[in-house]
C-alpha cells in the first residue's frame, strides 16, 4: 500500500508524524544498504511505502533526511552509555560493564548506518559538527558520572572528570567501530569485559 500525499497537508499532525518516522526509519534501511551517494529518494519513498511525491513535504532533500538519521543515531547510540547515578545497578563496577553492554549491543544492531555515517562526516561538515555536538554533551554526562564517584569516594580524586570522559568515551567508541564497522575479529562479551577494567582501572574504580 502507498501512501500519497494530501496537498497543502499538515505535517505536524499524529498522522504527518507517522509518515515522517516511516521515511526515516527506511532511510536508515536504504542509506545502509546502498551508501549515501547510490540512495536515491524513490527508493527511500518505496521502501517506506508512500508516494514520492510525499517526501518533499518533510524533507527537503536527501542530504537533510540522511543528516537527521545521523543525528538521530548518534542520540540513540549515545543514551546507551549513560554511567547515571540513577541506575538500578549499586555497584560502579557494574555499572560500566552494564554501560559498555549496552553500547556495545547498540552499536552492533546499527553498524550498517554508522559505517554510512562515518563515510558521510569525513565530507559533510553538518554531520561531523552534529556528531562533535552530540559527543561534547555526552563527554559532559560522563564526566559528571566520574565527579559523583568521586564525591562518593569510589573515584581516584586527582583524575581530571573531562579529560578522563573524552578519553575513555572515545575508547569505547572507536572499539566499536574497529569491532562491528571495520570487521575486527573479537568476542563480545570478552570485549565488554576488557573495555570495562580498563575504564575502571583508568579511574580507579575497585573490581569485586
Amino acid at each position: 500500500m502507498t501512501i500519497e500525499a494530501v496537498p497543502g497537508g499538515d505535517v505536524r499532525t499524529k498522522k504527518g508524524m507517522r509518515t515522517r518516522a516511516r521515511f526515516i526509519e527506511a532511510g536508515k534501511i536504504v542509506f545502509a544498504r546502498d551508501g549515501f551517494l547510490k540512495s536515491r529518494i524513490v527508493d527511500i519513498a518505496s521502501e517506506a511505502g508512500v508516494s514520492y511525491g510525499s517526501f518533499y513535504h518533510y524533507f527537503d532533500s536527501k542530504e537533510q533526511i540522511f543528516r537527521e538519521i545521523a543525528e538521530e543515531m548518534e542520540v540513540r547510540l549515545l543514551s546507551m552509555d549513560d554511567l547515571s547515578s540513577g541506575s538500578q545497578i549499586s555497584d560502579p563496577y557494574e555499572r560500566i560493564k552494564a554501560a559498555n553492554r549496552s553500547y556495545l549491543t547498540a552499536y552492533r544492531a546499527n553498524a550498517d548506518i554508522m559505517r554510512v555515517i562515518q563515510e558521510v562526516e569525513t565530507y559533510d561538515a553538518e554531520v561531523h559538527a552534529s556528531r562533535v555536538r552530540r559527543q561534547a554533551e555526552f563527554a559532559d554526562r560522563l564526566a559528571a558520572s566520574v565527579h559523583r564517584l568521586q564525591r562518593s569516594g569510589l573515584a581516584d580524586p586527582e583524575i581530571d572528570t573531562q579529560y578522563a570522559a573524552i578519553a575513555l568515551g572515545g575508547m569505547v567508541a572507536f572499539f566499536a567501530s574497529a569491532f562491528f564497522v571495520a570487521g575486527g575479529s573479537y568476542d563480545f562479551d570478552e570485549a565488554v569485559e576488557q573495555l570495562s577494567i580498563l575504564w575502571a582501572n583508568a579511574i580507579g574504580v575497585r573490581r569485586h
